[in-house]
This record gives C-alpha cells, sequence and structure tokens, in this order.
C-alpha cells in the first residue's frame, strides 16, 4: 500500500518536472478575445424571443459568436452601464476586457496562455476580499450539453443561479439533464490570485471545485498593469475532465472575475472551439 502511493507520488512528480509551456510564446499564434459583462442574461433569456432577438437565430443552429463576436465592447457597455438587463449596476465598473489567448500542446499536457490589461478599479466594494482576480476556463465535448456547441458555457448560467435577482445564495451553475457517465458537463478549471493556486472541477448537476486529476499547474503573474495566467492540464483526465485528442475540436469558454467581483459580476466570453491540431477559433498544435 504505501510502496503503491510513493509510486503514485513519484508519478505525478515526474509528469509534473516534465510539463514544459513553450519557451517563447510570441510563436505561438494568439486568438484576440473581448470578454464583456454580461448583466442579467442568462440561459433562459437568451433563448427568449421576445426579450433577446438572437433567440431565432439560435434555433436556426446559429451561435453566439457569429451574431456578436464583434460586438461584444458594445454590449458590455450597455449592460454595464445599467442601459440593459442589469438592474443594480455598479458605478466605474469596466464594461469589457479585451483578451489574448494562446494554446499549444507537447503531445502529453495542454498549455494554456490568457494575457489581459487590467480595468481601472471601480472603487466599489469587494466582493471578494481574497482574490482580486480569478480567471477560469471550461470545455465541453462533442455538443452532448443542450446549446453548448452555440452558447458555450452559457448552459451553465441559470435565472437561479446565485447572485442572479431573486435566487437562493446557495444554488450554484448547473447543467440541465447532467450526467458525468454521459459526458453532460463541463470540465472546469480557476486560478485565483490571492490564494495563489488552481482548482480542477466540472459543472454537472451543480458546480464542483475540486475532483479533477487533469490539472497539473496554473501559474498566473501581474508585471504593472499587465496578467499572464498559464494553465497546463494534461490531455487525458479521468471522472470530470474532458479527454483531449489531436484532431479533435472542443466547445471553449472562459471569465474573469476583475476588481475583487464575485458571481454573476464577472467578465465573460462568449462560445468559442478549442482545436487539439485542428482548425478552431483557438488551435492548440503541436510543439
Amino acid at each position: 500500500m504505501i510502496a503503491g502511493a510513493v509510486g503514485t507520488v513519484l508519478a505525478f512528480a515526474a509528469g509534473s518536472a516534465l510539463a514544459a509551456a513553450p519557451a517563447d510564446w510570441s510563436k505561438v499564434a494568439a486568438k484576440d478575445i473581448t470578454l464583456f459583462y454580461p448583466g442579467v442574461s442568462p440561459l433562459e433569456w437568451i433563448q427568449k424571443g421576445t426579450e433577446h432577438g438572437g433567440a431565432r437565430a439560435l434555433k436556426k443552429g446559429e451561435t453566439c459568436a457569429d451574431c456578436h463576436h464583434e460586438e461584444a465592447a458594445d454590449m458590455g457597455k450597455k449592460m454595464a452601464s445599467g442601459q440593459k438587463i442589469e438592474p443594480s449596476p455598479i458605478a466605474g465598473k469596466a464594461a469589457f476586457i479585451p483578451v489574448k489567448v494562446q494554446a499549444a500542446h507537447d503531445g502529453a499536457n495542454l498549455y494554456l496562455r490568457f494575457s489581459w490589461k487590467q480595468p481601472a478599479a471601480s472603487g466599489a466594494a469587494k466582493m471578494d476580499d481574497k482574490n482580486p482576480v480569478k480567471i477560469a476556463f471550461m470545455l465541453e465535448s462533442g455538443g452532448k450539453v443542450e446549446l453548448a456547441d452555440q452558447a458555450g458555457c452559457w448552459a451553465t448560467c441559470h435565472q437561479d443561479s446565485r447572485t442572479m435577482p431573486g435566487a437562493a445564495d446557495t444554488k450554484t451553475k448547473y447543467v440541465k439533464g447532467a450526467s458525468l457517465a454521459e459526458g453532460k458537463f463541463y470540465d472546469l478549471y480557476q486560478w485565483r490570485s490571492g490564494e495563489k493556486k488552481g482548482f480542477d472541477g466540472h459543472v454537472a448537476e451543480s458546480r464542483v471545485m475540486e475532483g479533477g486529476t487533469a490539472l497539473v499547474s496554473a501559474e498566473g503573474k501581474q508585471d504593472g498593469d499587465n496578467w499572464t495566467v498559464v494553465f497546463t492540464r494534461k490531455l487525458a483526465g479521468g471522472q470530470g475532465d474532458v479527454a483531449l485528442e489531436a484532431g479533435k475540436t472542443y466547445n471553449f469558454g472562459f471569465a474573469i472575475h476583475d476588481d475583487s467581483a464575485a458571481g454573476r459580476f464577472h467578465h465573460v466570453s462568449l462560445g468559442y472551439k478549442l482545436g487539439i491540431d485542428a482548425q478552431a477559433d483557438i488551435t492548440a498544435a503541436k510543439q
């Protein structure tokens, strides 16, 4: 038993030691993605034709990014200001955050690098006094979750989730009809600046921030106003982890909690595709 445990520890340590992100990220293609403040726009809202003009396009199979990729900043301005679907606007809240996303792999590990400039602080009360910044991304495989192919992570965001108007504080993000066994879930990773650590979980019947086995490391640093965070995760994984294979694409989305924000008061991306040696919005090519 002891020998087996020691072997497991040594194997993990060896795997971590062998994981090496690209030495020169300037040689890795970058995708510019604008995160925007979403206000109160849960999954139920984007499907409601009387409120969201794009509901009809969703029914026809179009993606949120098809319509909104170029106007994410403008959408954020409307919602952060309270002009649209935000009953409790925060004065001085950043409307959007431009982010560069880069990806690569070495046959064993995926490396995801996010870089952005810190927006001006709003001066509002801190919702998370431990972590000025948090960044998270989700992966989904095969479009098994309803609307994952079109709406990215929006399929986890519901009107009865915590911090939504009138929602219970105990209700987390979740997936309707979730099943880990059937692959109906999102793989979730997060890095927290104050705690200086990464989390490997998933979103199924509820959001779970631990239990995954794919995350190798999550490291972030701030240089002046500039943030850089690099996640390293194994291509393989266990229950609650999306196994990544060369030649395939996966649904991908990410979010930043800036200015000590929490809950729905974050900046989010639309849904995009991450490819492993496959043409996609973001392609992780073997280095």
